[in-house]
């Protein structure tokens, strides 16, 4: 019997914590002076500007989360949900999984759907993309330095001093060049590595497996603030 998590609970348990902390970025600081303080009588701005990429992002998850849930009991043919704030539905959605997890295509949306919010909602408060380590070894400079950067579903190779045997590669011009493996490429990769794709497309999906079980990706991504 499999403990592995379901990839879109672990992305909705990161929006359900860090959401809110998005409301407590637009609220003034303590050293705001309210509009009309000003000793001449006319209306001043506010010490620290409103972040407009943050109303911007409540925005955008709000509706979001509005509409997914909306769109699985459509699915479900279940009654149209009840008005409630984004936990309130974000909790709903949850309880909803093992049966989306019934209808593969539907799955694979809601998945989609709450990595994208939950990784806007993560970049919004400034935390940085988390490379994860992965299995196998490197197929041009044989070295283990293989790692998977979520937010572009991409493979690099780290190392440094990586060579190719092709003649025209930017790696022999360039010393940033890392050489790369979109997700398209990763069943080749595998195969090339002997590595496990299934490693791979956990840590794209937000879960690693440890010593202690599955991990969620990045020490703030992960509600660890």
């Amino acid at each position: 019997m499999s403990h592995r998590p379901d990839p879109a609970a672990v992305w909705f348990g990161i929006l359900l914590r860090q959401f809110p902390e998005l409301h407590q970025e637009l609220a003034p600081s303590r050293g705001a002076r309210p509009l009309g303080g000003g000793h001449s009588g006319r209306p001043t701005a506010p010490a620290a500007p409103i972040r407009l990429f943050v109303s911007d992002t409540i925005r955008d998850i709000t509706d979001g989360v509005v509409e997914l849930e909306e769109a699985v009991c459509e699915k479900l043919r279940l009654p149209r949900p009840p008005r409630g704030t984004v936990p309130d539905r974000l909790g709903r959605l949850v309880a909803l999984l093992d049966r989306v997890a019934e209808r593969p295509v539907l799955a694979d949306h809601v998945r989609g759907e709450a990595r994208r919010m939950a990784r806007r909602c993560s970049l919004a408060l400034g935390d940085a993309e988390s490379p994860v380590r992965v299995g196998g070894r490197c197929p041009h400079c044989d070295s283990v330095s293989l790692r998977v950067f979520p937010h572009r579903e991409t493979v690099l190779c780290v190392n440094p001093g990586c060579r190719c045997a092709t003649s025209d590669c930017g790696c022999r011009t360039d010393a940033a060049h890392r050489h790369a493996w979109a997700r398209a490429e990763w069943q080749d990769l595998a195969e090339t590595t002997a590595g496990d794709l299934a490693e791979l497309t956990s840590a794209q999906d937000g879960v690693r497996p440890g010593p202690e079980g599955l991990h969620r990706l990045g020490s703030k991504g992960a509600g660890a603030r």
